[in-house]
């Protein structure tokens, strides 16, 4: 294996890891405003907070890593994708202003203040999608070379079905994806009436989830075939990601095994992002950029590649450690012990 597709891999993984736990994040918020707006804060307020208060600071770290990463690994993809990216990522950079604000209103503040919790939710849903644009550029056709320049086409951009079927699947899969964690949470509380709306919420976003997600493979063999053929190449992936769908459900279904059930589901995530990204191979961005045109120097190379599978394996173990002291804590988890972010 070249060092090219390490860096690349290495790469995906942290931005794999930002969207599971983020997904959860972002999903959670939502639900917490959702339940404000809906008079259901008794049923849902307090096994979200008990979730937000730990974890907020570290979702973002898994995005550093891979925006850092990106551009030390691919130098040329600040060349392409800078300017390009300027208004989706400006937009994401506000929203994710805003979500931190939220937390100086709620602890200094108003406490659960309706219009703070409408805009926190809000912005995490609108943060996968700004950020989804990324791949949605990635397959082409909505940049053309002006004087040498890269020039992004936004009315073609935003007049395109697969922007939209990329940005639904961002905006069902982060409620699909908190749904499930937040039941298997609530039942590990012991919250039975959480529990089932929490469930409820989950089969309701599992269904648009998978139609969007087989929608994008159908829209891209009309933007691009070439990424659509190679997609039928790595057919097992995804036939394992829907086979793994189909148990979480049948769990949730069920009412049993939440736990299997969010690791199902996490594996059911893991396989076809990564049967996207090895579909996708060698284009970063279709056709101008691979990942061979524009990596950088051996050396610099071999130095990331260590840093950051250091830094993950430094990551993941505050993860669980994290988990342990405050998510799993049974003391915490039933609201016998306090922390305030």
């Amino acid at each position: 294996m070249n060092l090219e597709i390490i860096g690349i891999s290495v790469l995906w993984t942290f931005l794999f890891g930002y969207i599971l736990v983020g997904a959860i994040d972002f999903g959670a918020g939502f639900f917490n405003a959702y339940s404000l707006l809906t008079g259901k804060e008794r049923i849902l307020t307090k096994v979200i907070q008990r979730y937000l208060s730990p974890v907020w600071e570290v979702t973002n770290v898994f995005l550093v890593f891979f925006f850092v990463g990106i551009i030390g690994f691919f130098p040329k993809t600040a060349f392409y994708y800078g300017t390009t990216l300027l208004v989706p990522v400006s937009f994401g950079i506000i929203l994710l202003a805003i979500r931190g604000s939220y937390y100086a209103f709620e602890t200094y503040g108003a406490r659960r203040h309706k219009g703070y919790s409408f805009m926190y939710g809000l912005a995490g849903l609108l943060i996968p999608a700004s950020l989804s644009i990324v791949l949605t550029i990635s397959e082409g056709g909505f940049i053309e070379m002006v004087d040498g320049l890269p020039v992004l086409d936004y009315w073609e951009l935003f007049t395109s079905p697969l922007t939209w079927s990329i940005v639904v699947l961002s905006l069902s899969a982060t409620l699909y994806i908190s749904a499930v964690f937040l039941t298997w949470y609530a039942n590990k509380a012991g919250d039975r009436e959480a529990t089932d709306l929490l469930r409820k919420y989950a089969l309701i976003w599992s269904l648009p989830t998978i139609i969007t997600a087989g929608g994008i493979i159908f829209e891209l063999r009309n933007h691009n075939y070439e990424h659509y053929a190679n997609i039928q190449t790595f057919w097992p992936m995804f036939l394992i990601s829907f086979i793994l769908f189909i148990g979480t459900v049948w769990l949730f279904w069920r009412r049993r095994h939440y736990g299997w059930a969010f690791g199902m589901l996490a594996g059911q995530f893991a396989f076809a992002f990564f049967g996207y990204g090895a579909s996708h191979y060698p284009y970063l961005l279709y056709p101008y950029l691979t990942i061979y045109d524009s990596f950088t120097n051996p050396a610099m190379a071999i130095s990331l590649i260590v840093a950051f599978i250091l830094g993950l394996c430094l990551l993941i173990p505050s993860l669980i450690l994290l988990m342990r002291l405050f998510l799993f804590n049974k003391a915490y988890v039933k609201g016998k012990k306090n922390f305030h972010a």
